[in-house]
Formats: structure tokens, C-alpha cells, sequence
């Protein structure tokens, strides 16, 4: 494919849809809410794999040469876009895979508190008292803030799952691959992070508009019984509000924030704390913008 490739990943509920908003007001790029292409890679994957009669007559080059096609021909009604960003949570999961596909692409990953995540999810939950929502597998998952909040931070639910996969990458051989960007500074302060991630990306800026952003989705919302899941408000701003979540369900997840620490990796962060740390040693020719 012609245009440029690029990921959005990381935590649900952190910014990823409100991103896909902002930057797909440059004419130049393509981004929406998460694409079925991850899904698809995973099938060909394991199709490819032993012990598929398929594997014995397939070499690495050509299964690579097939998992790019993917992305070409689901792209390709978009091609006149010039950077395209593919958004799944599971791209962290996969940063050897997209490095040994695409060895320019990078990843953007909003991150969050988890403690805020949930709450996130608890609120649309309470919204929808009457459409039972299927992000769980069961009534008896549904019964209480404990039995909800449990099961989406279960290891292979949509908040466990991600954080997982997000830890894997941020402390990956390919971590300095990774933009992490925080919620609340993207809220606080959307004209100084969006400038970091361009610079990031190495394109040239374009004038977004912060009191005009639109984006929804509310079919596939309806179709998971979670009416709002992936509505923009037009207006990026950070609304402080106390949390729904019981003190002890808060500060247990509250303390799962471990991309503040930066040892042990090479990802770039935008976070409230500490601006835009790059690695302990810095990249040659690559300076860390400062967003005080």
C-alpha cells in the first residue's frame, strides 16, 4: 500500500476514539474506531500455522507478503489518504508482527488509569440500565459493581486484556516504537500533545480544530448493548467528576499505572507528570519537547 501505516492501541476508554476524531480531521490521514483487520491477521495467522496442511507450503516471505495484502485491501477505498492509523487494542500484543510487517509503523497507545477506565465503563453501564450490556458474559457478571468490575479486568476481558498487551509492548524489545499519551493531558491540553505526536510521526503539522470534533459510531454501539461507547463530544475538555467506583475497587486499580515509571523501557510517554519522557538514554537526534 502507498500510504504511510501507523497504530492506535492501548487502554479502552482513554482516548482512542476522541483521537481517531482529531486526527481525522487532517485530510491527509484515515482514522476511525478499531478495524476488523487485527481480527482477520489473527485468523490468517493461526490458517498459516502448523498444523495447517497450509504451513508446509508457505514460506515467512509469503505469509508476510499475504498479512500486508490484508491491510492493503481493506485500505484501499481510503488510498487517497496518506497516513492511515489501524486501531485495535491488540497491536500491542503483536509489536513484533507489525515491526516485521511495517518497520516504520509506530503505535500510539492512550493509557489511562485503570481505576478511571473502569469507572468509564461502570458510568456507561448505569446510563443503560435497560439495555444489559454484552460486554458481559452473563446476569450474574452484571449483578454488582464488584462482579462487573471484576470480569472486564479479568486477564482476557477488554480492560485486562489491553493492559496486559500494553505492559507487553512498553517493556518490549520494540518499545521505542510506542507513543503513550495520556488521557487527561490530551483533555487538559489536546493543541501541545497532538504536536508532540506529529513530531513523533515526523509529519508536518496541520491546525486542528478542538471545539469541532465529531466522531461516533452508534450502530456497532447499539449492537454491543452499550449506547455511547464511541461518541465524541465536539468539545475537548477535561471534565473533573468524583468517581462511581467503591474507595477500595478505586485505589486498587488506581495503582496499576506502571508506564509512569520509566525504567526498563524505550517508549515514549506524554503524561501528566512528566511532559514527554523518551528513554533513560535519548535516540540520537531526537530531543524530548517539554509540555509544562
Amino acid at each position: 500500500m502507498k500510504a504511510k501505516l501507523h497504530f492506535i492501541s492501548g487502554l479502552p476508554r482513554s482516548g482512542s476514539t476522541l483521537l481517531a476524531g482529531i486526527l481525522r480531521q487532517n485530510p491527509r490521514f484515515h482514522a476511525a474506531m478499531s478495524a476488523p483487520v487485527g481480527s482477520l491477521v489473527t485468523v490468517l495467522l493461526n490458517a498459516m500455522a502448523p498444523p495447517s496442511d497450509a504451513a508446509f507450503l508457505l514460506d515467512d516471505a509469503r505469509r508476510a507478503a499475504i498479512l500486508r495484502a490484508v491491510f492493503a485491501a481493506y485500505y484501499e477505498p481510503v488510498e487517497q489518504a496518506t497516513t492511515i492509523f489501524d486501531t485495535n487494542r491488540g497491536w500491542c500484543a503483536r509489536l513484533p508482527l507489525l515491526r516485521t510487517l511495517f518497520p516504520d509503523a509506530k503505535v500510539i497507545c492512550c493509557v489511562r488509569s485503570v481505576a478511571w477506565v473502569l469507572d468509564s465503563f461502570e458510568r456507561l453501564i448505569r446510563k443503560n440500565a435497560l439495555s444489559p450490556s454484552r460486554l458481559f458474559a452473563n446476569a450474574e457478571e452484571r449483578q454488582t459493581v464488584y462482579s462487573r468490575v471484576e470480569a472486564l479486568a479479568h486477564r482476557d476481558r477488554v480492560v485486562g486484556f489491553a493492559h496486559a498487551a500494553l505492559k507487553e509492548a512498553y517493556y518490549g524489545e520494540h518499545s521505542e516504537a510506542l507513543l503513550l499519551v495520556d488521557y487527561d493531558l490530551l483533555t487538559r491540553r489536546p493543541r501541545e500533545s497532538l504536536r508532540v505526536l506529529y513530531d513523533f510521526l515526523g509529519e508536518p503539522w496541520f491546525e486542528h480544530d478542538f471545539e469541532a470534533v465529531e466522531y461516533e459510531e452508534p450502530a456497532f454501539d447499539a449492537q454491543v448493548g452499550t449506547p455511547g461507547l464511541h461518541t465524541v463530544k465536539r468539545k475537548v475538555e477535561h471534565v473533573p467528576r468524583p468517581t462511581v467506583l467503591p474507595p477500595d475497587l478505586f485505589e486498587r486499580y488506581n495503582a496499576m499505572s506502571f508506564w509512569e515509571d520509566p525504567r526498563g523501557t524505550r517508549a515514549f510517554r506524554i503524561t501528566t507528570r512528566a511532559k514527554w519522557l523518551g528513554p533513560p538514554a535519548e535516540p540520537p537526534g531526537r530531543a524530548a519537547p517539554v509540555i509544562s
